[in-house]
Order: structure tokens, then C-alpha cells, then sequence
């Protein structure tokens, strides 16, 4: 029977791998994420199933080709995490996700947007502290009257376009390959030119090891709109934090939330008595509620939890078959 060994896999979502098995694979489900210090769990696969911030490094993939493990599954849209060198090297099969139920990480990106716009975690922690005087930095526009900016129109930056536009917002977008079904909710510019434009900004651009790191900077930030409210729930390493934490400070940007951090191993599945193991991330975490953080939650809801693990049990059934999948990771050219 062939074995799967899936990494980070939390409580409430066992019930779903063991439903959706209709493979009949052999289980091994494994709460943490895979790291150089459990990758010994591995052993007596015949394939992995990651998450994002598992450690499928060269080291790590060596192991696995030592044990004779081919099937290198990741159970997300990205895969920064996987060394496609190696994967290469090895002639391992290596698929994703390329698409789960969009509105879970759009909806998500809303809330935190609308959060930051009408000031409601500054009114909710007044009020849990007993201050039931209207203080004047909750006083906001209103979210129909206004311009929402969406860099990366894709699936989930359209889906959350829909969303902003059925509020009645004017929604502008920017992405160097629009899409006809964008096009019904957004009004296509250049990125100058929404920057400059929007009330609320929200980053859903895919992530490029050594292309676009720190992509949100000191420059990009000075081309928007003051006050502008910042939310990225695309990946961490988009965001330069000293540039975002000055000009916070400085009152450039009005606002500030993400879902995604740099390094996310050093903070996810940690509880912190104190400071955050990260100071970039400290330093924003103590200027809540203008800073809003939630711990990497965009694809934690039902829908999107199925999608990830029907998808990724037929990438490894559509890999033995056939000897590649429809969801095939692109691996470096000679």
C-alpha cells in the first residue's frame, strides 16, 4: 500500500484527510511541520505532503531520495519552502495547489482592511478596557465612498475585488497579466497610479526567492496615498518592516495588518510570554491596534482545508499513473 506522510496537520483537520482518502492510502499524519530535526519521521514513505514553512531543503531532500521517498507533495499554492534543484536533481514528482477556494484568504484580507478602515479593534479594545467615550480616532469614511487598491488580480485578489465592489467601492487593481474576469469588478491601472489612488491596499502578488524581496518599501510607500491602510495576506517576504514600521510611525501609512511574516518558523505554532522572537515583528506588534497581526489563518476555513487535501491526494494519484500531474511545479531549466 503506498504510504503518505503528511506534515502539519492539526487536530481539527484529521477527520478530513482520513474522508477524503478515497485513494486508501497508508497514513501518517504529523502535527508539527517537517523540519532537519523530525525529518526521520519520513522514513518508510513512499511520499510527503507539505505545508507552507515545512523545510524541504537540499539536506532534507537528500534524505528522502536516500530513502527512496519520489513524491514531494505541497498541499499550497506557493513553494518557496521546496529547493526545486534538488527535486530536480533527484527526479522527484513535485506538485501544489495552484488553486483553493479563493474567498478564504480575500475574505480574510477584507476584514483586516475594513478592520484598519473603520478603526474597529482600536473601538473593541476601548471598550474591553471600559471606555465607552467615542474616542476621535475611530471617526472613518465609508468603504463605498471610497478607493480600494488590489496589487495581484488573480484568483484571490479578483475574488476580494468582488467583495470590495459589491460594497460599492471603486476598486483599482494592477497586474502585468489582467484577466477578463477581473475586468467585471476592477478598473485596470498602472501601479503608480493606484498607489497614488487608494484608501486601502491589498497585497496578493506571488513571492519570487531573489526577484521581488521587499517588494512593499521605503520607495513603494512613498508613492501612496497618506493615510492609506496597508494589508498583505500574500506572503511575508514582500514586505520590507523597517520601511513599513517607519512610515506607520511617521503617519504615512494610516494602518497596517498582515497574515504572513518573513522567517514564519520562528513565530507560527509558538506561544510567546514575552517579546516575539522576531524585533522587526515586536516593534509592529506594540503599536496595536494600528498594527494588525493574525497568524497565517488566510486558508484555515472548511472550504478551502478540503480543496488542499482532494487536490493534493490526486496529484499523487495522477503522479504514479501518469508519471506527472496537472499541477506539476515548474523546476529550473539547464
Amino acid at each position: 500500500m503506498f504510504k503518505i506522510v503528511a506534515y502539519g496537520v492539526r487536530d481539527n483537520e484529521v477527520p478530513y484527510f482520513k474522508a477524503l482518502n478515497k485513494y486508501n492510502y497508508e497514513l501518517k499524519l504529523v502535527p508539527e511541520f517537517l523540519t532537519h530535526d523530525n525529518v526521520e519521521t519520513a522514513k518508510g514513505a513512499d511520499g510527503v505532503m507539505l505545508r507552507a514553512n515545512c523545510v524541504a531543503d537540499a539536506q532534507n531532500l537528500a534524505k528522502f531520495n536516500e530513502w527512496g521517498i519520489k513524491y514531494v507533495m505541497t498541499r499550497t499554492v506557493g513553494f518557496n519552502h521546496i529547493d526545486l534543484n534538488a527535486i530536480k536533481q533527484y527526479g522527484m514528482k513535485c506538485a501544489r495547489v495552484p488553486a483553493y477556494s479563493p474567498y478564504a484568504v480575500a475574505e480574510l484580507a477584507m476584514t483586516l482592511g475594513m478592520m484598519l478602515y473603520r478603526h474597529t479593534a482600536l473601538a473593541t479594545s476601548n471598550t474591553n478596557a471600559g471606555k465607552f467615550a467615542v474616542d476621535p480616532n475611530t471617526f472613518s469614511k465609508e468603504i463605498h465612498s471610497s478607493t480600494v487598491g488590489i496589487i495581484g488580480a488573480g484568483k484571490i485578489g479578483a475574488t476580494e475585488a468582488s467583495l470590495y465592489h459589491g460594497m460599492g467601492a471603486t476598486v483599482l487593481a494592477y497586474d502585468p497579466y489582467p484577466s477578463d474576469y477581473a475586468r467585471q469588478f476592477v478598473t485596470f491601472v498602472e501601479q503608480d497610479d493606484l498607489l497614488a489612488k487608494s484608501d486601502i491596499i491589498s497585497i496578493h502578488t506571488p513571492y519570487f526567492k531573489g526577484q521581488n524581496d521587499d517588494f512593499v518599501n521605503a520607495d513603494l510607500i512613498a508613492k501612496m496615498k497618506d493615510g492609506v491602510m496597508l494589508v498583505n495576506t500574500a506572503r511575508g517576504e514582500l514586505n520590507d518592516y523597517k520601511a513599513v514600521l517607519a512610515a506607520l510611525k511617521s503617519g504615512k501609512l494610516g494602518g497596517f495588518a498582515t497574515d504572513v511574516y518573513k522567517n514564519e518558523t520562528e513565530l507560527l505554532g509558538h506561544t510567546f510570554d514575552g517579546a516575539l522572537a522576531q524585533a522587526d515583528m515586536e516593534a509592529l506588534r506594540e503599536l496595536y491596534p494600528k498594527v494588525l497581526m493574525t497568524p497565517h489563518i488566510g486558508s484555515y476555513t472548511e472550504p478551502a482545508l478540503h480543496d488542499m487535501i482532494a487536490v493534493s491526494y490526486d496529484n499523487v494519484e495522477q503522479a504514479q499513473q501518469t508519471g506527472h500531474t496537472d499541477n506539476d511545479i515548474p523546476l529550473p531549466k539547464d
